[in-house]
């Protein structure tokens, strides 16, 4: 018997962080979007490298609400 989507999004949520990210992008990818927005190409590079790093496991994601608070606090 299939999983409803609540009880994928449950277990989804039970993964590790990368593991969501990975997922997360996945999921992303497949959306269609009414309207492209434009992207310079700066950026688009550096989206790529860091979509790479990811995928190799060379970085890891981190929870943002950690990762601002500490951002804050190197700054105060």
């Amino acid at each position: 018997m299939p999983l409803t989507l609540a009880q994928l999004a449950e277990e989804a949520m039970a993964l590790p962080s990368g593991s969501r990210a990975y997922l997360a992008e996945k999921l992303l990818e497949t959306l269609d979007f009414e309207e492209d927005f434009a992207v310079s190409d700066p950026w688009l590079k550096e989206i790529s490298r860091r979509c790479q790093e990811l995928d190799a496991g060379a970085v890891q994601a981190l929870p943002a609400e950690p990762a601002i608070a500490e951002l804050r606090q190197s700054l105060a």
